[in-house]
């Protein structure tokens, strides 16, 4: 198979696996709003352990994810996180039928940690399958699969989950003991049929992905370039870029997961907040689609990243001073500031690793722990009176502020404090 070929044959691969867990990832933000329903969340922070509970397992798998590569190879690195991912989707079956929101955390743990060694093996994987210069425009294209994805998958768990959203709620608030008991079960019952769709699926793909012609490329991931240090954590374009990393995926979550509970504080309707998360994902896509059409040709990765940052810190400085609904659409907005930044920040933080790169992977995935972490700060933040909604928002201000400085400056550092 020529080199050409190869790419491409690997691209279509992987642009279905990206896809896939782009919808099982951006379920989340109308999750939030079905769990708080049938689990009775409180309006604080409580809700957003669904994101905590999912990106949280990529911080404490990732290490342990890589280990794992190094005895599987990539290609079956990827078969093994999709049935891990398929027994999370499962675990939805008695979480459900128990109204129990700790099982239900439990299966977007596991669901986490089969994401995280997919994405351990697919992102230096799709880095290395060609040219380090167009690596971000080869992420673009994943990114536009897996955002797709996250258009599509809101409208439809949304209406599987809450098609009689506004309705629902009117009703049980005049139900009591009982009745009300037995609505909440019958309304849980409704997640089960397509998270066992879900994981059938999985499973296919997971045996597609095992006796597909997908090549194996380990050996070229460990010879890429030069790496003398002694330790992964020598290099700080990496650890800095873990950091980015860590702050993108932060303020990327709240952009899409938080902005349905936030549109509800702004007066939306809960039967068209359930679907504003996909407002956000198409902004991403129309991003990408920018991605690919210009980066390396008209702009590098690094400028693409600085432009990113500035237009993030824009966009949220709108938000923080409007109210409403055009409030909401600038947070929707942020999707196209963010869309760039992950497809620019993983090739400049793995340049010049060579036998480290697996590592260095593994380092960056657990930064998407930044997923867990900010969105729960947010939500504490909008549950006090002194802040609310709108304004826990500025927490994004210094994250997008991090991403310009790696970009200007961290990106360039080949040894602590000095540039390459």
């Amino acid at each position: 198979m020529t080199g050409t070929s190869r790419t491409t044959s690997a691209i279509l691969m992987l642009g279905a696996l990206f896809f896939l867990f782009g919808f099982v990832t951006w379920i989340n933000g109308p999750l939030i709003s079905y769990l708080k329903i049938i689990c009775e969340l409180d309006s604080g922070a409580e809700p957003f352990y669904v994101t905590f509970a999912f990106y949280i397992a990529y911080f404490f798998t990732a290490l342990p994810m890589a280990r794992v590569l190094e005895r599987t190879g990539m290609k079956n690195g990827m078969m093994y996180g999709l049935l891990t991912m398929a027994l999370g989707a499962l675990l939805f079956v008695p979480a459900a039928q128990q109204r129990s929101y700790g099982l239900f955390l439990l299966g977007l743990f596991v669901i986490g940690t089969g994401l995280s060694l997919l994405q351990t093996a697919s992102n230096p994987y799709i880095t290395v399958v060609g040219p380090i210069e167009s690596a971000a425009a080869r992420i673009s294209v994943m990114g536009i699969c897996n955002k797709l994805a996250g258009v599509l998958a809101p409208v439809i768990i949304g209406s599987v989950l809450l098609s009689d959203a506004d309705a629902l709620r009117s009703e049980l608030a005049g139900l009591q003991d009982l009745a009300y008991q037995a609505r909440l079960d019958e309304v849980a019952s409704r997640v089960m049929t397509p998270y066992v769709i879900m994981a059938g699926t999985l499973v296919l793909l997971a045996f597609g992905v095992r006796y597909s012609p997908l090549p194996e490329i380990d050996a070229e991931v460990d010879r890429t370039t030069v790496a003398t240090t002694g330790s992964v954590l020598g290099f700080p374009h990496l650890v800095l870029g873990a950091v980015a990393l860590f702050l993108y995926v932060g303020v990327e979550v709240m952009a899409g997961d938080t902005i349905g509970t936030y549109g509800e504080s702004q007066g939306v309707p809960l039967s068209e907040a359930k679907h504003l998360t996909s407002y956000t994902l198409v902004c991403m896509v129309l991003g990408y689609v920018i991605g690919i059409a210009t980066i390396p040709r008209f702009i590098s990765q690094t400028t693409a990243l600085i432009c990113s940052a500035v237009l993030g810190m824009l966009l949220t400085s709108l938000v923080l001073l409007s109210s409403g609904y055009p409030s909401v659409l600038l947070v929707a907005l942020l999707g196209l500031a963010n869309a760039l930044v992950w497809p620019a920040i993983w090739p400049l933080a793995i340049s010049d690793l060579g036998r480290f790169t697996k590592q260095a992977s593994a380092i960056l995935i657990m930064a998407i722990a930044g997923g867990a972490i900010l969105p729960l700060i947010y939500g504490q933040l909008a549950g006090m009176s002194a802040v609310g909604p709108r304004m826990a928002y500025a927490l994004m201000l210094p994250c997008y502020g991090f991403m310009l400085w790696y970009a200007t400056t961290g990106s360039k550092w080949r040894s602590w404090g000095r540039a390459a």
